[in-house]
């Protein structure tokens, strides 16, 4: 496998940069410093460049991405933009940690996991009631604020799948669907469920739902036990079974078996609380209102600072009154003609009063 070429932070107006966050196949990502308002945020920067058709997955994630910033299980978006050298880039709120690092490093207690699935379900409902399918939900992608708050992060492969770049698009098996792993879907409203149940299911095992508890699989095995789809328990003891029963509900095999929506899969995740005791964490889920006025059209418009401006009215010529209020600046011939002229005339008047007075 090829060595990946060191990480190149962008030049960015009113941004400090800090350090490298990440590397991806299509995007770095990066900790800069933002002067006004003074804050840490993360920026995406595309590696290809703004006359590149891929520039397209960016600008449609930056609008899925402005669509759902209101809720508070998703990433929020500050803004986007085109850097200096040409490559497209998003500015987004800054997540010091993620689950990815945290299920791998401690045992997440199940109250706290019915919480987290319970808010990413919130998620994943919003992004459907816009037309969005997220397509990569798995636990790298969950992040979490600096107030502890997990939030839905990287649309880019659902908004790469909008902007025609489907090909490029590569799974994850531990946490993709049967029909995914098998190409014969690129992504449904079941398939999302099945990932989001797959990612509860890791949170509490500390494995994805195929992999063997002393050791990870390749992925050709975990995609041949995936496409057979025989659920395994969890092993947890302090596990209830029916929070079993509701992973084993969103890990069906056949799409038509699962939860109909990740507002079904939340649902059931109450009900588990309910069981056990514990409050119940409330479901996020916008209206259709909201909805309805939030869906994201993908198009082929021109994005970014070129195309930005301010429209400014032609101007028009000075009106007459305007010219006499501003009359034109004297000249030195123009202000020799006006001295003499009032010399003269002062002359006239000092005979003309002369000639009235001798005639008295």
């Amino acid at each position: 496998m090829p060595r990946a070429q060191p990480l190149q932070p962008p030049v960015m107006p009113g941004y400090s940069y800090v350090r490298p966050l990440g590397q991806g196949g299509f995007a770095d990502v990066f900790l800069f410093q933002q002067d006004m308002p003074r804050r840490q945020v993360a920026v995406k920067v595309l590696h290809a460049k703004v006359r590149d058709d891929a520039v397209r997955s960016l600008a449609v994630e930056a609008d899925v991405m402005a669509a759902l910033s209101a809720h508070p299980s998703i990433l929020t978006l500050h803004e986007a933009s085109v850097s200096g050298d040409g490559r497209p880039y998003m500015v987004a709120e800054y997540c010091p940690g993620s689950l990815a690092n945290r299920y791998r490093a401690e045992q997440i207690p199940v109250a706290e996991v019915l919480t987290v699935g319970i808010q990413i379900a919130s998620a994943v409902e919003a992004a459907h009631r816009i037309g969005m399918l997220h397509r990569d939900i798995k636990p790298s992608n969950i992040l979490v604020t600096a107030f502890g708050h997990p939030v839905l992060a990287d649309f880019g492969v659902a908004t790469a799948v909008m902007a025609g770049d489907a090909d490029e698009v590569a799974m994850s098996p531990p946490w993709s669907a049967p029909e995914v792993v098998d190409r014969m879907s690129s992504g449904t409203v079941a398939s999302d469920v099945w990932s989001l149940a797959a990612t509860v299911y890791t949170l509490l095992a500390q494995r994805s739902p195929f992999d063997d508890p002393d050791r990870r699989l390749d992925t050709d095995e975990l995609k041949a036990r995936v496409l057979k789809a025989r659920y395994r328990p969890t092993g947890r003891f302090d596990v209830p079974p029916s929070l079993e029963a509701a992973l084993a509900g969103g890990l069906r095999r056949d799409p038509g078996d699962r939860y109909t929506s990740a507002l079904a899969f939340g649902q059931a995740l109450q009900a588990v609380q309910r069981d056990m005791g514990d409050p119940v964490t409330p479901l996020e889920v916008p209206s259709d209102a909201w909805a309805s006025t939030s869906r994201v059209v993908v198009d082929d418009a021109p994005r970014g600072p070129v195309r930005s401006h301010v429209p400014v009215e032609p101007r028009r010529r000075a009106t007459s009154t305007a010219t006499l209020a501003h009359p034109p600046r004297a000249t030195g011939r123009t202000l020799t003609a006006w001295v003499v002229g009032a010399a003269v005339a002062a002359v006239l008047t000092t005979v003309l009063v002369m000639t009235l007075a001798g005639g008295g």
